[in-house]
């Protein structure tokens, strides 16, 4: 294997493990760079370096590797099989500096750090803003790394150590999360406008039997809820669509698809209607969750008591 003496002299010969680390450290940011955008000439630019300089550290790291990390196509790079598996490794090695770096620099000055939080798409637009503004005013300096996924996906990251805490629905039992109830959001039934339940404000369930549903897809929260209500109500529901996002199913319903079970909107929506269900009692629970044992940093743990804090008025939704 060749080797770039003018680097490694002052390297210790007695251990090649040890010296392929060092060798190899510096060049991670710029290998992850250039396999996120498969293109060194923007890779390049994202990182602030020459484009030259990037073109030989990849080079270079192939070389000292022994294996092809990339396909080249002209300007385009693609990763091989060898580089898929170098890329997830050197990025949770980074990924772990980073969080060691948050977290000396937390115990350095408590008042600053990162928080990674995770919460569902329909907190996203008023709740989770509303939050980080009220903490704020407190923590001016602590910065966020914002997530919005469905409640396994983010369950899924937080037990990876890629969030701290997150907002979901369900709030989840499982031994390994520290799970706490929050709030409760009531869900309506949201009708189109020239629905035959359209003049109503108020509706049982049952009512619904015979409509058809559009749903998010298995796995959400949100779906499970829906399943189970429909069943407590008597009946299992014919569903047409299954989506990703709460906002598109209104679209939907608004279009005439069919009707849907969903949490208030943000901002009202022409073309649809939202009727309280009276029964069964139609609501999600929203709680926080965390890894068990995971230690926190001073600002993690001081957003934590924040939402705790918060229990009964999270969404301060009309009723």
């Amino acid at each position: 294997m060749a080797h770039n003496h003018s680097s490694r002299e002052w390297l210790s010969p007695n251990s090649n493990e040890e010296d392929m680390g060092l060798l190899l450290a510096p060049r991670l940011a710029y290998f992850v760079a250039v396999a996120r955008h498969e293109h060194v000439t923007r890779a390049a630019h994202d990182l602030g370096v020459p484009q030259s300089t990037l073109s030989r550290a990849m080079v270079r790291l192939e070389r000292d590797l022994g294996v092809s990390l990339f396909a080249r196509k002209g300007r385009t790079l693609s990763l091989t099989p060898a580089g898929r598996t170098f890329l997830a490794s050197a990025e949770r090695a980074l990924g772990e500096v980073e969080r060691a770096t948050d977290a000396v620099r937390a115990d350095a000055d408590p008042s600053a750090g990162r928080v990674a939080f995770g919460f569902l798409h329909t907190m996203g637009s008023e709740t989770v803003p509303g939050l980080i503004r009220a903490f704020r005013v407190d923590h001016p300096k602590v910065r966020f790394t914002l997530v919005q996924n469905y409640g396994e996906a983010m369950i899924e990251r937080l037990r990876a150590g890629d969030l701290d805490l997150c907002l979901t629905s369900p709030v989840p039992d499982a031994p390994d999360l520290v799970a706490r109830r929050l709030d409760e959001q009531r869900l309506r039934l949201v009708v189109p406008d020239d629905h035959r339940l359209a003049g109503r404000k108020r509706v049982r369930l049952a009512e619904a039997a015979e409509e058809t549903f559009v749903t998010l897809e298995p796995g959400y929260g949100l779906r499970r809820i829906t399943d189970a209500l429909c069943a407590e109500a008597g009946f299992a529901p014919r569903i047409a669509f299954e989506g990703e996002e709460a906002e598109t199913l209104r679209g939907l319903v608004a279009a005439g698809l069919g009707v849907a079970l969903l949490p208030p909107p943000a901002v009202a929506r022409p073309g649809v209607v939202e009727l309280t269900v009276t029964a069964p009692r139609a609501a999600r629970e929203i709680g926080v969750a965390w890894l068990d044992g995971h230690p926190d940093t001073p600002p993690v743990a001081a957003f934590k008591r924040f939402l705790l804090s918060r229990r009964g008025r999270l969404l301060n939704e009309p009723e």
